[in-house]
């Protein structure tokens, strides 16, 4: 009876906590996302890049030869996955396309896998491209070129095209979506502040806004100091911390299976604590 009731109280303990753990990593189903009023118009370098969600369909109207800017925000743990589809005019010769991701830092980030690159033979309707991301990383070394929290930038171009396409009419639809990969992709340590561009300039002009402030205030008494702020995009909830994830769960998890394991043990190793046989005399 004793092993028995250890065992199910073990049971009771996992299932209670893995309960919380798995109702987190439960996503809703799939459904169409309303996209009124998402951008209706790209940007044409990394300072004019059109901010866009993610979940929402950004699209835009150019020519062939044009660079088309958006930019996103991804946090830690997000495995963005950027998705476009370029619109052709009817008529038109071979066009190879191609979309690229820039974090913050504008480094070029590799996709794990997707048709970055695709040619639209002559006469196709539209080409589509995609680039999985891989998973965004709370923290990394200043050598590497992982992804790290805050903006990316996308950009849609044509690679590849002959002078009689130059400036033809074409449209694009992009859109980003992210899956949340968990504890799997926690590391020890955090970014003090997102690489968001223009954050470091705001945060030296808000420190400084005091000591300036009779320098720079007009007669009504209000501050003609400016912020420099390029991206006011950010994720949902806020930018995580890069200190909770479910692995905490997990972690908790195990320790109690072992504590309980080792009273089990315990408890069988003990016996009925009364000997077996009497010695003789007694």
């Amino acid at each position: 009876m004793g092993i028995t009731r250890v065992l199910s109280a073990a049971l009771l303990a996992v299932g209670l906590a893995a309960g919380p753990a798995v109702a987190d990593d439960a996503s809703p189903s799939p459904s169409a996302s309303d996209d009124s009023g998402a951008p209706t118009q790209a940007g044409t370098s990394f300072r004019t890049a059109t901010e866009v969600d993610q979940g929402r369909q950004a699209t835009a109207s150019g020519s062939t030869g044009d660079y088309l800017y958006w930019s996103f925000a991804a946090d830690a743990g997000q495995r963005p996955d950027v998705k476009a589809t370029v619109k052709l005019p009817d008529s038109h010769a071979a066009q190879t396309w191609q979309i690229d991701v820039y974090d913050g830092l504008r480094r070029r980030q590799s996709c794990q896998y997707g048709a970055q690159t695709r040619t639209a033979a002559p006469g196709t309707a539209s080409v589509e491209l995609a680039c999985v991301m891989r998973t965004v990383r709370a923290w990394s070394e200043p050598w590497a070129n992982d992804p790290l929290p805050g903006t990316y930038y996308i950009r849609l171009t044509v690679v590849n095209l002959t002078s009689a396409d130059l400036g033809q009419p074409v449209s694009a639809e992009v859109r980003v979506d992210s899956k949340d990969i968990g504890g799997s992709a926690a590391v020890d340590g955090s970014l003090a502040k997102p690489l968001v561009p223009g954050i470091a300039v705001s945060s030296a002009s808000d420190s400084a806004s005091d000591a300036t402030s009779d320098a720079t205030s007009g007669e009504d008494g209000s501050s003609s100091t400016k912020s420099a702020v390029l991206s006011s995009i950010e994720p949902d909830d806020g930018w995580s911390s890069g200190w909770w994830t479910d692995r905490w769960v997990w972690t908790g998890i195990g320790g109690v299976v072992a504590a309980l394991a080792g009273i089990g043990g315990y408890a069988l190793m003990r016996g009925t604590g009364r000997p077996t046989r009497v010695p003789p005399g007694a």
